[in-house]
């Protein structure tokens, strides 16, 4: 009888190895190996004689269009790149409840009334539950098949049998392989079912969505390299007490990882944000001091957010920086170049910084908008709220290019914007727009320039 054999796995990248370390070699994170039982190959086993792959010329491929299949979600078809492809595995990630079942089962139900036969497979709800959940949609065709398995074989079997269009596993963690004796959710089970998902998706030419329970700290749980064995990763972000959802792409090999998809939860599902600037800009205040609107570029969509920004004197020894949507150390270091270069005496006040509803923005176009709300907020005086500031605001206090200027201020005149603030060096490019003002700016200080120092609360532009 073979010995049983066993490995340590890191259970945050997956690294393996054959004695216990502190700490792991591959993401350096401390107390991460456990150890699992592993799948010993028997030998003797009689070898099948295959033909052998043969190197061709890129020249001898001829090019094909791939075929995509459209999910009947506007946005879920944006963040995917234009539709389903055939034959990818696409995995779905984020917070519990955050409505990742919800999305699928809405996508299920679309592509089942268009004809197509899917293959909806839970291994941790079962069909009552999902009845449930399915009568606040709506109808379902009988093309959709549901199946409440955990056993990857006998998942394989029905795949085989039936062959649908699509199938959905929720969820990867739930999965077992008979094959190991590891328990369902460890390192080893999540790569070996993920790796017969992927055959079984290359092979048969059926898209298979699989869903992705993530840590505490944001991450898909399991093994790193999960991430790059699927061809496409998904994450649904927003707060569970938000009215709305963000479905952003981090990795498309057949498509944009720039592209987010915006959907409001409501009690019949999740519905699509079409113009999600607008539902973003909902409720801001009029004649208040701290608030400027400034525009992001999320893949080819630009989106129009509310800064808020409160400055305030402090009794404290160390002042309090706090930023909600916004990277903290990009904030300490504007509020730093705003001391440095524009005067303002910064350090002895506490900042707070926030993107209104809740949604968090990276891009460095950003940074025009915070640099005018902390000024506005700081000599109390309130910006003209159909005014747009954006730019990227470099150490030395100037106002650097961006890029898609000219999208952007369409995006802003389309929704009752009359003036743009933004670098000068955009200037020429963004005057093709016509009905709004542009205004060129080169350095922190024009820009607090524009801001009124008189009359606090009086509109500066």
């Amino acid at each position: 009888m073979a010995k049983a054999k066993s490995m340590y796995f890191c259970q945050n990248c997956g690294f393996e190895s054959s004695k216990w370390m502190g700490q792991c070699p591959g993401c350096r994170e401390w107390n991460t190996f456990a150890e699992e039982p592993v799948a010993v190959q028997r030998g003797g086993a009689v070898s099948v004689k295959r033909e052998r792959a043969r190197p061709v010329r890129l020249t001898e491929i001829e090019p094909g269009k791939t075929a995509r299949i459209s999910t009947g979600i506007g946005e879920l078809d944006r963040v995917l790149g234009g539709g389903i492809v055939q034959g990818s595995l696409v995995l779905v990630g984020g917070d519990p409840g955050i409505g990742k079942s919800t999305l699928l089962l809405q996508t299920c139900r679309n592509l089942a009334a268009a004809g197509r036969k899917i293959l909806y497979i839970s291994g941790e709800e079962s069909l009552q539950q999902i009845r449930l959940r399915a009568e606040r949609m709506g109808s379902f065709a009988d093309s959709l098949h549901l199946l409440c398995e955990t056993n990857l074989e006998d998942i394989r079997e029905v795949i085989t049998r039936l062959q649908p269009e699509m199938v959905v596993i929720d969820s990867i963690q739930t999965m077992y392989s008979e094959g190991l004796s590891a328990a369902p959710g460890s390192v080893s089970q999540v790569r070996e079912t993920t790796g017969a998902l992927l055959q079984i998706a290359k092979g048969t030419d059926i898209s298979i969505f699989i869903v992705g329970h993530v840590t505490k700290e944001g991450v898909v749980a399991g093994p790193r390299v999960l991430e790059h064995m699927v061809d496409t990763v998904l994450y649904f972000e927003g707060e569970r007490n938000a009215a709305y959802r963000v479905l952003r792409s981090v990795k498309n090999r057949f498509g944009s990882t720039n592209e987010i998809g915006v959907f409001e939860m409501r009690g019949d599902g999740l519905a699509e944000v079409k113009n999600p600037s607008e539902y973003m800009l909902s409720g801001k205040p009029q004649d208040a001091s701290g608030s400027v609107v400034t525009c992001s570029m999320e893949g080819t969509r630009p989106i129009l957010v509310e800064v808020q920004a409160l400055v305030c004197r402090t009794s404290l020894a160390f002042p309090r920086r706090t930023a909600t949507g916004a990277d903290l150390n990009r904030i300490n270091l504007l509020l730093a170049v705003l001391e440095k270069r524009a005067g303002l005496q910064l350090s002895a006040c506490d900042a707070f910084v926030n993107l209104a509803g809740g949604i968090r923005m990276n891009e460095p176009a950003v940074d025009l908008g915070i640099v005018a709300a902390v000024m506005s907020s700081y000599r109390d005086c309130a910006v003209d709220e159909k005014t747009i500031f954006f730019g990227e605001v470099g150490l030395s206090g100037e106002v650097r290019a961006v890029s898609m200027a000219e999208q952007r201020v369409r995006e802003a005149r389309k929704l009752g914007f009359g003036r743009a603030v933004l670098p000068e060096v955009c200037r020429r490019t963004a005057e093709r727009v016509e009905g709004i003002r542009i205004i060129g700016v080169s350095n922190v200080r024009e820009v607090m320039g524009l801001i009124s120092a008189g009359n606090p609360r009086r509109p500066a532009l």
